[in-house]
């Protein structure tokens, strides 16, 4: 099995965990502190990361250039407004679904790749791209007018996330590839340099607009410190796969990520999904496989 591959799957699997914790803070502190808790608890785990694998590679230097300062910026200033958008569709709609929602990351990552990277399409990979937005619209049950594009809060929160996350992907693999330097360490340094980015503007942020909600996020520290491990682990595995492979390509096998919200919603949350979800989810599952045929 190849390297990006199980760097996805552990992505996966991290992802999912850290959204269903994600998902219990929001509910007492606000979608800006939840969000605040993922980068600020996990810089200190990047921070061992990326020094763990600057010792291992000895005699390599990380030497950062325009490409990758812009590229990484960009990704995170992306990476805050998806996560921001991904808690919110959160708590509006049943778990499964609001990540359904978000996970036209993966089919708007192959659009813009194409468009604006260069990264080609074929007509059956444009095929998987439809039935994705048909199956997100069927889940998320959304008449196709223009009141309900202007009203539902869930799809817009929800293809706010994904376009979110599909732009950060895109420009932390662009961040990754023009540094000379082992993928996993030019990986570690853009999840790094982001992190402390985001923690940053987010910190900011909040001791601006939010100031009462820095006590909560402190006083939470068990709960937010469990966020902090399990979404830097999960981005470990989606920048590193993402510096190995195209970024549209690992988007669409972390679509997988569907059943492991599934086991999620039911064993844990203990909620239900009506059978028309289920048939979008199994049409975005399908746009999934034939969009990987392809590779």
């Amino acid at each position: 099995m190849e390297a990006w591959i199980l760097f996805t799957l552990l992505a996966v699997v991290m992802q999912s965990v850290r959204t269903a914790a994600q998902k219990q803070i929001a509910k007492t502190i606000s979608a800006a502190a939840a969000t605040l808790v993922r980068y600020l608890y996990g810089l200190p785990f990047a921070l061992g990361y990326y020094f763990f694998l600057s010792y291992w590679y000895q005699g390599e230097e990380f030497i950062g250039n325009i490409v990758f300062y812009r590229a990484s910026t960009l990704a995170a200033i992306a990476q805050i407004f998806a996560t921001v958008f991904l808690v919110k569709a959160l708590t509006l709609r049943n778990f499964a679904v609001g990540t359904a929602l978000a996970k036209t990351e993966a089919l708007l990552t192959a659009v813009l790749g194409a468009v604006f990277f260069s990264v080609a399409l074929s007509p059956i990979a444009y095929l998987s791209v439809l039935l994705g937005v048909v199956g997100v619209l069927i889940a998320s049950n959304w008449k196709v007018s223009l009141r309900d594009l202007v009203e539902n809060e869930s799809i817009k929160y929800g293809i706010g996330a994904g376009l979110g996350f599909a732009l950060a992907s895109l420009w932390i693999r662009e961040a990754s590839l023009s540094l000379e330097v082992p993928r996993l360490l030019s990986a570690s340094a853009v999840l790094l340099y982001m992190v402390a980015i985001q923690t940053v503007l987010c910190l900011l942020f909040v001791a601006i607009r939010e100031r009462n909600q820095l006590a909560m996020v402190l006083s939470r520290w068990r709960s937010c410190v469990f966020i902090g491990f399990t979404s830097l682990v999960g981005s470990v595995g989606w920048f590193t796969a993402m510096s190995l492979q195209d970024a549209a390509i690992v988007k669409t096998l972390g679509q997988i990520e569907f059943l492991v919200t599934l086991l999620i919603t039911y064993f844990y949350f203990g909620e239900k999904i009506t059978l028309k979800e289920c048939m979008g989810i199994v049409l975005v599952a399908v746009s999934v496989i034939l969009l990987i045929s392809t590779t």
